[in-house]
Order: structure tokens, then C-alpha cells, then sequence
């Protein structure tokens, strides 16, 4: 039984001996430390040689973040937070919006609601435009009330060194005013004619067309009623006053009459060829840029085109050539002009009424009369 076993053993040991180098064939095993160029591969002959096929990650992690990280912020944390205000500054309150302007009416229009140009003394029309237009003339209404004061002085109605003392009517006046008080306390003082009609053409002042007024004629309403027929006289048909110094109506209930002076260009073309043809002494007022009152109070000309320098008219020997006549503003019909020049011994006339603003005014004026009097 013995000898069985011994047998056995025997036979496994050989099948084990013929199947160990077999195993072997695969080549040698690369351990640390070993010469690996002892042990090189055979060269791959049937496909090219490839980069071996990343590894499997370790399955070793970097631990996880110790619970001393900082959290995720909250929807409240991403919030920004209100930028500094600085201190001890106090806040000033919005300045208010700017006032909307007039509003542009039938008497009140961009570039203007009319325009005439003529020679004074043929009255050769050399320009127009919407010159039979109705407009409100404002202080233009001024020119009326000095050719009757002009025209009394000559009938020998009052001098020009006549005194002239304001009634109630004419202490109500908004200005622009030349003002009857003098000293402290005011005490009334009364100017001549002449301070008047300065004051009237320079300064514009609307208590001084009424002064004038109820001097002339013995009140207000017979003064007016004496402009319309004059008017009338003069073939300006189109004209109607209902004051001596174009003011609105009823301004704060103060004033007696009820509507607006109205003119043409046509109208106000055919009174200033009255004046300057007529009674040239007007010029004498019309053509101070600045006058000083006996009070030493300084007053200015309204007329730009005759003062300021960008719309002043100069002829080649030198001379400026507008010498008046008259300015006027009111917000319900704009801004009015009627102009006056001479040129080698010629004379034209320009009327401007109801500009939407005194810069259209004074532009259309001042470029209508340097083409008026180029062609005269």
C-alpha cells in the first residue's frame, strides 16, 4: 500500500515538471531594483507601439475638506451692502423742472407772424411776409403815443419843459417803469415832457405812456380814443388800441381796458413813415443806447439791433445805420420790432411782429434791414 502511494506522488511530479516552462515563456518579471536593460522586450513587429492605456485611478482619495471650511453664504449674505454715505453732508432738495415755454400761438410764431420791409420815403415794398397778419404789438403801441405827445407840443397844446405829475392809473403800471417818488420817504415828483418821452422810447416805461396820456387828453379813455383815430388818419385800418402802452388786459384786475392792442406790419410801416417823415425830432429819443435821467438814473435802449454789436449795422463810411424806433414784448404776442436806418441819404423802414423769441426778432430784423438798405 505503501508502494501505491510512493507511486503516485511520483507521477504528479513529472506532469508538473512538463507543464512549468511553459509558464515561464512570458518573460521575465521587472522587480525594484533589477537591471531592466538586462531584460528588453522583443520589438513589436505587427502593430506600432502604443502609449499604454491610462491607469485606473487610485482608488485612494484626498480626504474631504475639514469641517473647518468656511459655509456657503446665504441668499441674505449676497446682498450688497448700501454704499457709505459720507458724513455731516446734508442733502439739498431736487432743483424744481424749468418753466415750459410760452406757448406759441396765432400772435406769437417761429420765425415771426410778420414781416415788411420798404423804402421810407417811396414806400417801395422790397421785402413782406405775412405783412396783413394781425399781431399784438406790445410796446410797439409806444410809438403811437409819442407822435400825438410830438404832435401836441407842435400845436402848442404844452411844451417839452411842461411838467407831467402820475395819476392813480399810472402809479398802478407794471414795469418796465420809470417811477414818480423820489427820496426817502418817497415824496411824487413830476418830469417834464421831454424826461417822458425819453423814458417812453428808451426805457419803455408803461407809466410814463400813461402820464403822457392823461396829460394830453384828460384821461385815459379820450387819449385812446384820439390814438384810434389817428390811426385811422394814417390809413392803418388794421390797427385798433385800447391802451397807450400795449400791456395785456386786466393784468391782476389793475387795468380798465379789456383786450389787446392789434396791428399789421402794413399798419406799423405806414406810421413809421409818419414819424421819420414827418417828425424827425422823434429820432433825437430813439437813437440814445443810454440816457441819464435828471435823478442821475441811468436808463438803456431795448433796440439790440442798434446796440449790441453782433446785430449792429455799420455803412462803409463808418456810421451805424439804425437809429430807432421801437421794441416791444409781451408773453401773449411775442416779441415785436420796428426799424428805422438811412444809407447815403436813404431811409428804410423793417417791421418784425409776434417772434416766438427776441432773438428771432432782432436776427430777422437786423439781416431784412441790411438788405433793405443795400438795395435802396
Amino acid at each position: 500500500m505503501r508502494a501505491g502511494a510512493c507511486a503516485v506522488v511520483g507521477a504528479l511530479a513529472v506532469m508538473l515538471s512538463a507543464l512549468a516552462p511553459a509558464e515561464i515563456k512570458r518573460g521575465p518579471v521587472k522587480t525594484p531594483g533589477s537591471d531592466v536593460s538586462a531584460h528588453k522586450p522583443a520589438p513589436q513587429t505587427t502593430s506600432p507601439t502604443r502609449k499604454p492605456a491610462p491607469s485606473a485611478p487610485s482608488t485612494t482619495r484626498k480626504p474631504a475638506p475639514s469641517a473647518t471650511r468656511k459655509p456657503a453664504p446665504s441668499a441674505l449674505s449676497t446682498a450688497r451692502k448700501p454704499a457709505p454715505q459720507p458724513r455731516n453732508v446734508s442733502k439739498k432738495p431736487a432743483p424744481p423742472p424749468p418753466a415750459p415755454p410760452a406757448a406759441v400761438n396765432q400772435y406769437r410764431r417761429d420765425p415771426y407772424v410778420g414781416a415788411l420791409a420798404l423804402d421810407a420815403v417811396t414806400g417801395r415794398i422790397l421785402m413782406a411776409d405775412g405783412a396783413d397778419r394781425l399781431a399784438r404789438p406790445a410796446s410797439v403801441t409806444k410809438l403811437m403815443t409819442a407822435l400825438l405827445v410830438l404832435e401836441d407840443v407842435k400845436a402848442g397844446r404844452y411844451s417839452l419843459q411842461t411838467k407831467v405829475s402820475a395819476g392813480p392809473m399810472a402809479l398802478k403800471m407794471e414795469p418796465s417803469v420809470i417811477g414818480f417818488f423820489e427820496g426817502k420817504p418817497p415824496r411824487p415828483v413830476a418830469w417834464s415832457v421831454d424826461t417822458l418821452l425819453y423814458a417812453l422810447m428808451i426805457r419803455s416805461a408803461n407809466d410814463a405812456a400813461v402820464a403822457l396820456a392823461e396829460h394830453s387828453a384828460g384821461s385815459l379813455e379820450a387819449f385812446v380814443a384820439r390814438m384810434n383815430a389817428r390811426a385811422k388818419s394814417l390809413g392803418m385800418d388794421h390797427t385798433v388800441y385800447y391802451n397807450p402802452n400795449g400791456l395785456p388786459p386786466n393784468a391782476s384786475k389793475r387795468y380798465p381796458w379789456k383786450s389787446y392792442n392789434v396791428t399789421t406790419c402794413y399798419d406799423q410801416a405806414k406810421l413809421a413813415q409818419e414819424i421819420v417823415l414827418r417828425h424827425k425830432e422823434l429820432l433825437r429819443y430813439t437813437s440814445c443806447k443810454t440816457w441819464t435821467m435828471p435823478n442821475g438814473q441811468t436808463i438803456i435802449n431795448h433796440n439790440n439791433v442798434m446796440r449790441m454789436d453782433k446785430w449792429k449795422i455799420v455803412n462803409p463810411d463808418g456810421t451805424e445805420a439804425v437809429d430807432g424806433l421801437k421794441t416791444g414784448y409781451i408773453d401773449a404776442g411775442g416779441s415785436s420790432v420796428v426799424l428805422t436806418g438811412r444809407r447815403r441819404g436813404r431811409r428804410a423802414i423793417v417791421v418784425v411782429l409776434g417772434s416766438a423769441s427776441k432773438d428771432l426778432r432782432d436776427y430777422h430784423a437786423s439781416t431784412m434791414m441790411r438788405d433793405a438798405l443795400s438795395a435802396l
